[in-house]
């Protein structure tokens, strides 16, 4: 005999509750409490429950929102602008109607819902740009469809699109490496995001595998605490010959304060990057940096978004996005 198919009826016995509320659950709609929210979404799972094959077009899908916090937009944070840019593209293409909120520092500290959440004006959430875990969980404490683009949380279970740091910054360190440097030196604030930290940790692992010392005085911190100033960067007496930068915007800033300081590059001092955006090309001199396609990975996170849209029950899941090694002008071979 065939089995039943496990209705909502079915799971609103088990928890002592209504279909209606059941539905909302399930579909990451408001009017929940967060605990009994969990146990239906729990119970569902064990029971074996299957969605209806409701697929929603994405026009009908309604608004979706994304959230950056101001922090990231810089005067030249131009890669955060481009993937901004870019999935509104892409969401016109789908005709759906995207509102972007930036969050304040104080906001974000405060714990002050974005607007867009707090009104109910969208169906789904795009978070460009690291907030703090505090502030994340209380954002999915209003909705279920939820993707992060450029971070990841570890221990908080949601939907991300990434570029694969610590493959990139493997493989720029590894160029370096084969023209010569064995003093080598990294620029950002590790703790900071998760993508510096990754790439932070390619960069390690480039390091030890060919028994090369990683020398803190020659890990540069590109911010105090959350100031994006990047003119902040204190550079040691003694230099290594390369720096790897945690992207093409410090790379920007690092070769700048090296010149003030009576340095050249790269004759007297290698600098690389990350995300081949158009501040690579314009610096004197151009970066070698590891490319990222902004258009890809925006492309991903709006179809990722659509999908958990479609599919509340499905699991949540990380995707990477590799780069490619990108040589400009930026290092000297030194062998």
């Amino acid at each position: 005999m065939a089995r039943k198919q496990v209705t909502l009826s079915d799971i609103a016995e088990v928890c002592g509750t209504s279909n209606v509320t059941v539905s909302k659950a399930l579909s990451g709609k408001d009017g929940v409490g967060d605990e009994l929210r969990e146990k239906i979404k729990s119970v569902a799972r064990e029971m074996g429950y299957i969605p209806a094959a409701k697929y929603i077009p994405s026009e009908n899908i309604g608004n979706i929102g994304v959230i950056i916090p101001e922090k990231f937009l810089t005067p030249v944070g131009t890669f955060y602008s481009a993937l901004s840019n870019r999935i509104m593209k892409r969401l016109k293409q789908d005709n759906i109607s995207c509102i972007q909120e930036n969050i304040s520092e104080d906001e974000e500290a405060s714990l002050i819902l974005p607007n867009i959440l707090a009104n109910g004006k969208i169906a789904g959430l795009i978070s460009l740009g690291q907030v703090s875990p505090e502030y994340l969980k209380m954002i999915m404490q209003k909705t279920n469809n939820l993707v992060l683009l450029d971070y990841y949380i570890p221990g908080i279970d949601v939907d991300c699109v990434i570029s694969n740091g610590i493959s990139g910054a493997y493989r720029i360190t590894n160029h370096l490496i084969e023209n010569g440097h064995k003093d080598i030196g990294f620029i950002g604030t590790r703790l900071a995001t998760s993508s510096i930290f990754d790439r932070f940790t390619g960069f390690a692992r480039a390091m030890l595998e060919h028994s090369l010392p990683i020398r803190e005085e020659w890990i540069i911190n590109d911010r105090k605490n959350d100031n994006m100033d990047f003119g902040e960067m204190d550079f040691p007496q003694t230099m290594p010959t390369a720096f790897v930068c945690n992207c093409d915007e410090i790379a920007f800033a690092a070769i700048r304060k090296l010149k003030s300081l009576g340095y050249s590059v790269p004759d007297d001092i290698s600098v690389v990057g990350y995300d081949n955006f158009l501040i690579s090309e314009i610096a004197e001199p151009q970066i070698t940096t590891i490319s990222v396609d902004a258009t890809e990975i925006a492309d991903t996170a709006v179809s990722m978004l659509i999908d958990r849209i479609n599919n509340p029950l499905k699991k949540s899941e990380i995707r990477s996005i590799s780069g490619n090694l990108e040589i400009k002008n930026s290092v000297k071979n030194i062998c």
